[in-house]
């Protein structure tokens, strides 16, 4: 059991841990994938750094400056987070769970939409981009899910006991290592439909019929977490009060997934007061 659980090891999530770490709170940062931060070649307008400093180099020093006051950093992908009896927060990896009193998502917003054409045009009309949230509407229905990462699979898992038959469609990208489900690799070119999705067409001219598609591409961002725990949205961003906390009790949420100035000192400031947030709520629970 974790005092505290940050999902995102970004200047937001490395922010919280410190904070919370040093109120000698046992924190756990998750993070998987590539952060926005490292792909910055150079960046030049962050206090303390004459001439710059490369986004890799930022954020790999923040990993290890949690890391070395104490904070457990564990690269790992999160495919679900529920909220258990006990009201504590339950994550779970493809390896393993854990528990936390609190909740930071510092993820970013890393939702990721398929140029195919189609998708925008049934978007809330048979196209999804959360299974829990809206399988419930696809019962004893033929859907696919469209990916072919661990979160792809996690998404299917999610529909298979509502659903009459679930596929899994990569657009051309390879399987993943599963055999459970309907596997279809072939490119797709067109997503067809009158009022709903109606069908999925492949670049060879074939197609699928099919209820619903339910988006899952790369690893989950904040927004879809906040969907399945019930965290109020602004579009894709997460609503905040001013201590970084939302709608959900012990739940908070920092940086870029939060929308606004996308910028390394925002996420550094709103890091530091979701940290601060989640140790003040674990204090008045205590």
């Amino acid at each position: 059991m974790y005092d505290v659980i940050i999902i995102g090891a970004g200047p937001a999530g490395i922010s919280a841990a410190l904070y919370a770490k040093r109120a000698n709170r046992s924190v756990l940062v998750l993070y998987h994938g590539e952060s926005q931060l490292e792909k910055a070649h150079l960046i030049d307008n962050y206090y303390g750094f004459d001439g710059g400093v490369s986004g890799a180099d930022l954020y790999n020093s923040g990993i290890e400056q949690a890391k070395t006051i104490g904070a457990e950093v564990i690269n790992a992908e999160v495919l679900h987070i529920t909220m258990n009896a006990d009201m504590h927060y339950e994550v779970k990896t493809a390896e393993n769970e854990y528990v936390g009193k609190t909740l930071i998502i510092a993820t970013g917003n890393k939702k990721l939409k398929p140029n195919i054409k189609g998708v925008q045009e049934f978007d809330a009309k048979g196209i999804s981009y959360c299974a829990i949230c809206e399988g419930f509407f696809y019962r004893n229905k033929t859907v696919a899910v469209l990916g072919n990462g661990d979160y792809a699979l996690s998404e299917a898992a999610d529909l298979e006991n509502i659903a009459k038959k679930v596929y899994i469609l990569t657009d051309g990208k390879p399987a993943p290592e599963s055999d459970k489900y309907e596997v279809i690799t072939k490119p797709i070119s067109e997503i067809k439909g009158e009022i709903k999705v109606g069908s999925v067409v492949f670049d060879d001219g074939s197609a699928l019929e099919l209820d619903g598609i339910f988006v899952a591409l790369g690893v989950a961002g904040g927004a879809d977490f906040a969907k399945k725990l019930g965290i109020a949205l602004d579009g894709d961003s997460i609503k905040t009060n001013e201590d970084m906390s939302t709608n959900i009790p012990g739940v908070f949420s920092c940086g870029n997934v939060n929308g606004g100035l996308l910028q390394v000192c925002k996420a550094v400031y709103e890091g530091a007061e979701a940290g601060l947030s989640a140790v003040k709520y674990l204090k008045e629970k205590e």
